[in-house]
């Protein structure tokens, strides 16, 4: 079998199109390129649809606890406390006995019992609290004569918020945003080992990348091919929120710009 018959039988197979089977001897780098960038379309899913969902929560979440009403303040605090506080992996062992648990009670609930639904509805608020945090820090770091500007202006209400404090906002929070959309990203690894199944069987990158570790007994293959896949990626998402970054700063003078800069982290 040829590369690109390879390719076609298999780019797409864990979205349930091309080769049910998986290659059971004589593995090729070919296949196991394409296999793990098959099922980085399930990473890729995920990350997009948390993160996407998760930056609209965080925002009310970060408006949440810096309001002066107690209703309001008090439930975003004990969000952003519970996702934050605990681990991720927890959290989705809980998620997914609990949707386990809501099943016989409403059917409605057995797609969540799935990883497409279920893990992407943790990963969802898990980084909605992280986001929040950030964005309620950004929040409490406006400068205060931007405010008066607005107040001499004559905004207040929505047109002071629309114009004023939700664009200082993101402009503050965006570098450390960039990181959480990044950390993410890697987090949906965790779906693998959880106890959410994978839809029709077909996993992950993680999936893939184990089955030809354990097939070959060499994990110094399809795991650094993983890595480079994850890699590749981030540099996408590095480059578009820098891109979004570059736009959110372009009123402000060239020396004042506050541009993402892409630095080797030896210890998270």
């Amino acid at each position: 079998m040829s590369c690109l018959e390879t390719i076609a039988d298999y780019a797409l197979r864990s979205v349930g199109i091309g080769e049910r089977l998986l290659p059971r001897e004589d593995f090729t780098l070919c296949q196991q390129f394409t296999l793990i960038g098959s099922g980085l379309i399930w990473n890729v899913y995920f990350a997009v649809v948390a993160l996407g969902a998760g930056f609209l929560l965080a925002n009310a979440v970060a408006l949440g606890k810096a309001a002066r009403a107690r209703v309001l303040r008090k439930p975003s605090e004990w969000f952003i406390f519970v996702f934050r506080g605990s681990p991720l992996f927890i959290q989705f062992f809980f998620a997914y006995f609990l949707f386990l648990s809501l099943k016989p009670v409403a059917p409605a609930f057995d797609a969540f019992t799935s990883a497409w639904a279920g893990a992407t509805i943790v990963l969802f608020l898990n980084t909605a609290a992280y986001s929040g945090e950030i964005f309620y820090g950004a929040l409490r770091a406006i400068p205060k004569g931007e405010l008066e500007a607005a107040d001499a202006y004559g905004l207040s209400g929505w047109p002071r918020f629309r114009r004023v404090v939700w664009p200082t906002m993101l402009r503050l929070a965006w570098p450390a945003y960039t990181n959480e959309a990044i950390f993410l990203f890697h987090a949906t690894t965790l779906v693998y080992f959880s106890g959410f199944p994978a839809w029709q069987q077909r996993g992950d990158a993680l999936y893939y990348a184990n089955y030809f570790a354990d097939k070959t007994f060499n994990p110094f293959v399809p795991y650094p091919i993983l890595a480079g896949y994850f890699i590749l990626l981030t540099l996408c998402i590095i480059a578009l929120f820098g891109a979004i970054n570059a736009r959110l700063n372009r009123h402000l003078p060239r020396e004042a710009r506050r541009g993402l800069r892409l630095r080797l982290n030896v210890i998270r």
